[in-house]
């Protein structure tokens, strides 16, 4: 076999760890000495072993050593929750290290590769590199911008609405989108909605998915409104760690809450503290003009639109709502999806930004 096929091999490793990995990436490693496979090893939970470290210990040094290790992303060279793995590649005695990606983390960046070389490893870098990314789009952008990668989500009626706009909670989409999107959100590390919207709908904002970690999720509560309501859903349901965003002093202490206090509550300082916290991936639930004030500060990347077969008309609440001029945008790798009577329509903003 060759590079790319044993490459393969650490691809399919590699996303058995799914959603367990948390805030690592998804990484697979394949083990091979005389063209002969000795172990294959992946990540299969955030503090867990590390691909590289799961497979070598398959396996002794002897029966290791000048042997070939297949790997998709770059071996780390740095302490953590687990030892560095490049410094036991080099124990074991591995002859060469085929490398899918390098580690866009600024900690790993290259390092890990020139330690294995330091020491005297053959490195090939790039092999299925598009497929190594891939796996892991939401790490890799988090690393290369320095903020969440952020989706847009709505559901919409065939005249743009989202809601009557009586202040009572609409629901526009099916049973089949409802299922769908409580296993969608598990995808993302943080949703966020505004105050109105939590007052509107009162969501759990959680997901189905069974999952050692939680999403978390952010409120936006510029004028400190939802402390008020005790019966909302976000403050009964303390399994996923929630943030509320605020510019008003707020003295309660709740579980499971953390409350911050900005002096200016917008999409930018909120993605801002976001990133600082290693958050790297945002679904925005809305409402519109939360979705606007993302849309006009240019913080979206992806948006996700649920279509359904009715209509609203009258004063119903038009999606993206806002008082600046509009702007026409262009989504890229667009996929769309029959759920029910419903669509699923999702793309990518054609010029991610630098």
């Amino acid at each position: 076999m060759n590079d790319q096929a044993w490459m393969e091999r650490a691809l399919t490793a590699a996303q058995r760890g799914g959603l367990a990995t948390w805030q690592n990436p998804q990484v697979g490693a394949v083990l091979v000495k005389d063209d002969h496979l000795l172990a294959i090893g992946y990540h299969h939970r955030y503090g867990d072993y590390h691909a590289e470290r799961d497979a070598l210990s398959q396996v002794t040094p002897d029966q290791a050593r000048g042997g070939t290790l297949y790997v998709t992303l770059e071996p780390c060279n740095h302490s953590g929750k687990q030892p560095p793995c490049s410094h036991l590649v080099v124990d074991y005695g591995i002859k060469r290290v085929v490398v899918g990606q390098l580690d866009p983390h600024q900690i790993v960046a290259g390092k890990g590769v020139q330690y294995l070389r330091d020491h005297g490893i053959q490195v090939t870098i790039g092999v299925l590199e598009q497929e190594a990314r891939a796996i892991n789009p939401h790490y890799n952008f988090f690393f290369t911008h320095q903020r969440p990668w952020i989706a847009l989500k709505q559901a919409v009626t065939l005249d743009g609405k989202v809601a009557l706009g009586n202040g009572k909670r609409t629901a526009i989409t099916n049973q089949a989108v409802y299922d769908w999107v409580h296993q969608e959100r598990a995808h993302y590390q943080a949703i966020l909605a505004g105050s109105q919207t939590v007052l509107t709908d009162n969501p759990t904002l959680g997901t189905t998915a069974k999952l050692e970690h939680q999403p978390w999720r952010v409120i936006l509560d510029r004028r400190g409104r939802l402390f008020e309501q005790a019966h909302l859903k976000i403050w009964q349901t303390t399994v996923y760690p929630t943030l509320v965003y605020t510019e008003t002093p707020i003295s309660l202490t709740l579980p499971g809450v953390e409350i911050k206090q900005l002096a200016e509550v917008t999409p930018k300082t909120v993605v801002d503290d976001l990133a600082q916290q290693g958050l790297q991936s945002l679904y925005v639930e809305g409402g519109p003009q939360i979705h606007n004030a993302f849309y006009q500060a240019d913080l979206w990347d992806e948006s996700i639109t649920y279509l359904s077969p009715k209509l609203i008309g009258g004063r119903g609440v038009t999606a993206f709502s806002g008082p600046e001029p509009g702007r026409l945008m262009e989504l890229v790798n667009v996929e769309v999806q029959k759920l029910g009577s419903d669509l699923r329509i999702r793309g990518e903003r054609k010029c991610l930004p630098d």
